[in-house]
């Protein structure tokens, strides 16, 4: 595995990479045409009709929360509901539960798994297992994710279950309880569960009852093999930046947690194209700079972690005026379901279920017109078709803190 230079000399950091490697004029674009760019590619402007491509194109649902993911899913593919979501997930296994950007827990398209492992894997190790907080060796890691992919080779095992086959193959050490956890205490060899989803050696199961289980992405895609690292790093920076772009490397590196240099380095090897936006230097994929002619239209309630409000930046145009101090937890986007009008947030909301019953109370942050306060009641009959349930709208205060 190539490893990711991290000393990237000062001269390459600060020189744009579409400069080293593209000649002639930069092309200006407005940030009206990024927005609405962006609405279309992610399925926002007008639903797609194949859900594991519209997955693909936002890099993955958040599904730390999965009601929350059946709502980022389900807004932006036509007449889908939760159901579909499951169905791709657990029968048609188009979809795969897995960890994804920034070690987080994610829905992403089973046919991305290759490139989505060959680049995680490539990624330094988590802060949290590296220095002084590390529990085990460089080798030990690498006994435990060959011990995790050999229990789930063809199993679901709940956590008590892979812990008793990762003890049993590497030995009494890894399941000693020394990693603080929610004021408890994990066995040794969870420390390195993100690695073993990274390098593809586990993702999740299905429930059974009330536990998780864990079992091998190779039951989801036969045959599977992670990419080479060079190729699926430079394939995932041009797969962002189709529904992100443009935008910089300091944009990449927030959405994927990595450090700027790094990121640096990944969009100078690429082949990118420099753009500017309202004057600002972004970038594109090469020869990608064609924009839809309208402008953003549109009214969307976006969940918890949706991918668009994490993954679009800059956060000041994004989040405008009173967004951003109502709608960011200390300029971290996701923590609030957040009101999307022509493709800027303008309000947040949060729903309350009960039964077959959601009670959906949306704070605006200016006055809606009569033609957006009619997209926004269809919108939210739209939530109630996508969660199954029967919606009714309240227009007024969130009073519901963010999403821990």
């Amino acid at each position: 595995m190539t490893p990711l230079r991290t000393d990237i000399p000062d001269r390459l950091a600060r020189t744009p990479p579409a400069a080293r490697r593209h000649g002639g004029a930069v092309k200006a674009l407005t940030w009206a045409q990024v927005v609405a760019r962006r609405l279309e590619r992610h399925g926002l402007a007008a639903p797609a009709t194949d859900l594991p491509a519209a997955v693909s194109a936002m890099c993955g649902a958040h599904a730390q929360v999965m009601s929350a993911a059946e709502a980022s899913i389900g807004v932006r593919v036509a007449g889908a509901t939760r159901l579909d979501v499951r169905r791709a997930l657990w029968a048609e296994r188009t979809l795969v539960k897995t960890r994804g950007p920034r070690g987080t827990v994610h829905l992403l398209a089973t046919a991305d798994l290759p490139m989505w492992t060959g680049a995680l894997g490539a990624l330094p190790s988590p802060p949290y297992a590296t220095g002084a907080n590390a529990l085990m060796t460089p080798a030990q890691v690498d006994r435990v994710v060959a011990a995790v992919g050999a229990a789930l080779a063809d199993a679901e095992l709940t956590s008590e279950e892979l812990t008793a086959e990762v003890v049993a193959r590497c030995g009494p050490w890894a399941g000693e309880r020394v990693m603080e956890a929610f004021q408890d205490r994990w066995p040794r060899w969870m420390q390195a569960m993100e690695v073993a989803t990274r390098r593809g050696a586990m993702c999740f199961g299905p429930n059974r009852g009330r536990q998780t289980t864990y079992t091998s992405p190779a039951r989801w895609l036969p045959g599977f093999q992670a990419a080479p690292p060079d190729q699926a790093l430079s394939t995932l920076v041009r797969h962002y930046l189709h529904g992100y772009g443009p935008a910089t490397p300091a944009h990449f590196a927030k959405w994927l947690a990595i450090g700027q240099r790094t990121a640096q380095e990944l969009f100078a090897a690429a082949g990118l194209e420099e753009v500017t936006v309202d004057g600002a230097p972004a970038w594109v994929v090469a020869g990608d700079t064609d924009m839809p002619a309208g402008r953003p239209r549109g009214v969307r309630l976006l969940p918890y972690f949706d991918a668009y409000a994490i993954g679009c930046h800059p956060r000041d145009k994004v989040f405008p005026g009173r967004a951003g101090e109502r709608a960011l937890n200390r300029g971290q986007a996701g923590n609030f379901a957040v009101l999307l009008v022509d493709g800027t947030v303008a309000g947040i909301w949060h729903q309350r279920r009960s039964g077959k019953r959601i009670a959906v109370t949306v704070e605006a942050f200016g006055t809606l017109s009569p033609a957006r306060l009619k997209a926004l009641g269809e919108q939210v009959e739209r939530l109630g078709e996508i969660l199954e349930a029967t919606p009714t709208l309240t227009l007024g205060e969130v009073t519901v803190g963010g999403h821990a």
